[in-house]
């Protein structure tokens, strides 16, 4: 696997917010795609394209319906407006949070905003207070990147094996070591104490290197 030019980071936040009264916090990604709009979101929505680049799915993808990521999340589509946003829950085990998914037209193509809000509780905490933003954050980096490259390349499709070979060479966990590096520069700027955020980056880049 070879991701060439989609090498890089989407800009990334993070910040203390509310969700439907829940104390939450959350964690947002921008990037900026060659495609239009309904390309993108085709690409986000298509139960035969999102396997492409992500997992595969089943369920009803409509609002109210019920989705399922193999070996992964699941939850139930609350708002749908195409080919503009989509929000869903994210649910796994015994934990929830919730997404919101916004594609909008740039200059340079179609802009997909990614935000996963997770809930202020004691479960939560006690993973934050581990990794910080980042985890979340560099996974969905991980995501998006491999969008770009399916979105790059017409036919292509992310081959488990071929991406957790790449993730294991010198470009995938620079990859992932300059994405938790990001995350924890967005947590500074969102009022962690500097040396506290670069810790929770540097444990977060050692459990997606295995270093």
């Amino acid at each position: 696997m070879d991701y060439g030019s989609a090498f890089g980071i989407a800009f990334g936040d993070t910040k203390e917010t509310t969700y439907q009264g829940i104390p939450a916090r959350s964690v947002s990604g921008i990037r900026v795609y060659d495609t239009d709009v309904a390309d993108l979101w085709d690409a986000l929505t298509n139960p035969e394209r999102i396997p492409r680049w992500f997992l595969p799915i089943t369920g009803d993808l409509k609002p109210g319906g019920r989705y399922q990521l193999g070996g992964h999340a699941g939850g139930t589509i609350t708002k749908c407006d195409p080919p503009h946003l989509f929000h869903a829950t994210w649910e796994y085990g015994d934990d929830i949070s919730w997404l919101e998914v916004d594609v909008s037209a740039a200059e340079a193509g179609a802009q997909l905003s990614l935000t996963h809000i997770m809930r202020k509780d004691e479960k939560g905490d006690a993973h934050w207070q581990t990794y910080g933003p980042g985890a979340t954050g560099v996974g969905w980096d991980l995501a998006f990147l491999a969008l770009d490259y399916v979105l790059s390349n017409a036919g292509a499709v992310i081959d488990a094996a071929e991406n957790a070979a790449w993730m294991a060479t010198a470009a995938g966990k620079r990859f992932v070591r300059d994405s938790a590096q990001k995350w924890g520069e967005a947590h500074i700027r969102a009022g962690e104490a500097r040396e506290i955020a670069l810790e929770m980056a540097a444990r977060t880049a050692s459990f997606y290197t295995g270093e």
